[in-house]
């Protein structure tokens, strides 16, 4: 995946199966073993972390399922409304891709016709005021076709909502692309 990115994804990983790519990574910066702008990308996750410790279901193939580090290391009021605005880059992102229009359900969920398609969790790890790094989920139903019964009237996916096939390494590419630009505004130059 070719990325015209300074940091973000010049260190991709992609796992067939994994218990959930946000846990990979909280993994790797306690072990000291991330480098900043490291993204995880998998097919399947058996554990996937939503919010407020619920799950997120990644049990079908070729859906958006990955998290990234950034080590931020500035004060936490720099991140005020980030969740918001990476559902904002999604957005555009599915725009600039296949023009199609997305909705923010706030503060962390892409829908459709009140259905949820995909959801961000950021993460911190703080030093008092200061954000060493943020840890960013982002689960997308993008090609997914089964919905069990508890959530088929809540959740969707692109493909059944717009009757097309998403290229998930294009999304991600161009999400990278632009996130960048809006995250060195917010933080500065990274080194």
């Amino acid at each position: 995946m070719e990325l015209n990115t300074k940091f973000l994804g010049k260190n991709i990983e992609y796992y067939e199966e994994i218990d959930s790519t946000q846990a990979e990574i909280w993994r790797r910066i306690e072990k000291n073993n991330a480098e900043n702008g490291t993204v995880i990308i998998a097919n399947i996750q058996t554990n996937g972390i939503g919010t407020h410790g619920r799950s997120w279901q990644t049990d079908e193939k070729n859906n958006i399922a990955f998290s990234f580090m950034i080590e931020a290391n500035c004060n936490i009021s720099k991140l005020e409304g980030l969740t918001k605005e990476i559902a904002e880059v999604l957005i555009e992102t599915f725009k600039n891709l296949y023009n199609i229009s997305l909705e923010i359900k706030e503060p962390n969920d892409l829908v459709f016709n009140s259905k949820k398609i995909g959801g961000i969790l950021c993460q911190t790890k703080l030093n008092g005021e200061n954000v060493k790094y943020i840890v960013i989920g982002i689960g997308i139903n993008t090609n997914k076709t089964y919905f069990s019964e508890d959530i088929i009237n809540i959740a969707s996916s692109i493909k059944k909502e717009f009757n097309i096939t998403v290229n998930n390494d294009d999304v991600i590419k161009e999400f990278c692309n632009l996130f960048e630009k809006r995250l060195i505004k917010r933080i500065g130059e990274f080194k």
